[in-house]
């Protein structure tokens, strides 16, 4: 039976200000985008069991790194700049989309992208350009609908169906899958897990 990641022994190595201070590429790894305030660096530190590990910061400034956290040796999580951030300056804003495009076209170990969504605001305009990208660059996409624990059980399945079935209509079906995630309660964790695994380790190899 392959060998499944301890996704609580990550580790923060380096943030970097765009691709090319990124580390070398080598490996597998996977990342998480989203907007501001969607509940990306909860969803991160749930995952980690590490309440410390991906920090908020209310500074714009800051929300423009690329922080990397270690798995193993050739397994990283990556976490993006949040996004749709009112208050940064359209130069700050163009940047961000340039710098992301980039990451997400010429990455060759990145394996996979988490979008992070509040479940109440699902799809908003930069969630679909994020998407879109990834989508032209063959890139598999799992949408995370944070804050289920906001909704009951019924909206929050409701709002569960209505993203299938626009990603269906829009043909990308194939690439991009979606659950509901509450970091307050633990729930959707053991499904987000599975899909990194698939992600991150390769048919049959062990994670180191």
């Amino acid at each position: 039976m392959t060998q499944r990641i301890n996704f609580n022994q990550a580790f923060f190595t380096q943030s970097a200000p765009s691709i090319r201070e990124c580390p070398p590429e080598s490996g597998r790894e996977v990342a998480f985008a989203g907007r501001s305030n969607a509940g990306k660096s909860s969803a991160i530190n749930t995952l980690t069991g590490n309440s410390k590990l991906a920090r908020t910061s209310k500074t714009p400034g800051r929300t423009q790194l690329i922080n990397y956290f270690e798995l193993s040796e050739n397994t990283r999580l990556v976490d993006l700049p949040g996004y749709g951030y009112a208050k940064v300056s359209r130069e700050m804003k163009e940047r961000w989309q340039e710098n992301l495009s980039e990451y997400l076209h010429e990455r060759q170990c990145l394996a996979g992208l988490v979008v992070v969504m509040d479940i109440r605001h699902p799809m908003q305009e930069h969630d679909t350009l994020v998407i879109n990208w990834a989508v032209e660059a063959q890139m598999p996409v799992h949408l995370l609908l944070t804050k289920a624990d906001k909704l009951k059980k019924g909206p929050a399945q409701n709002t569960l169906l209505q993203v299938k079935k626009s990603l269906k209509e829009a043909e990308v079906d194939d690439l991009v899958t979606v659950q509901t995630f509450s970091s307050l309660k633990n729930a959707g964790l053991d499904q987000l897990k599975s899909k990194l695994n698939e992600w991150l380790l390769p048919e049959n190899q062990p994670a180191q």
